[in-house]
């Protein structure tokens, strides 16, 4: 099957797809998407397995994912992504470790991209504290002790 496209900038694509669902180069997304790097947890619909997988792009409809994951073109799969929760999806294609999922529904990419809250540490006062009374070494010139 030949797809053929055209981007907002008027650029046009051509990709082929073979009957397996591998893709030849090009690019055939409408939806915006982010380059990124984060770390999901992935299920495979029936067989509950869980997989960590690497996010390398997202966007509201879908990511591009990498991992050594048994998956095959339209498995039903949940990723959990981080600030986002689980979202079911299926596989659109597969090349090597990277595969490609469908979102069921669209999701906030810039929630998805938030930083995660570092949580504060219950010993920070403490470690103030024992810091202050510490005595520091005076400035200048060390010495040997034998």
């Amino acid at each position: 099957m030949i797809v053929e496209w055209t981007m907002p900038d008027n650029r046009h694509g051509i990709r082929s797809r073979d009957a397996s669902g591998t893709m030849g180069d090009g690019d055939n997304r409408h939806i915006s998407r982010d380059s990124l790097f984060i770390l999901a947890e992935l299920r495979l619909g029936d067989h509950g397995s869980e997989y960590r997988v690497k996010v390398r792009n997202l966007s509201s409809g879908g990511m591009m994912a990498e991992g050594d994951v048994p998956v095959t073109r339209s498995d039903a799969i949940s990723v959990n992504l981080r600030k986002v929760g689980w979202i079911d999806g299926s596989v659109a294609w597969v090349e090597g470790n990277r595969f490609g999922v469908a979102f069921a529904r669209e999701i906030d990419v810039a929630q998805a991209r938030m930083p995660m809250q570092v949580q504060p540490d219950p010993q920070e006062p403490f470690r103030r504290r024992l810091m202050a009374a510490t005595p520091t070494v005076p400035a200048g010139p060390l010495r040997k002790v034998i």
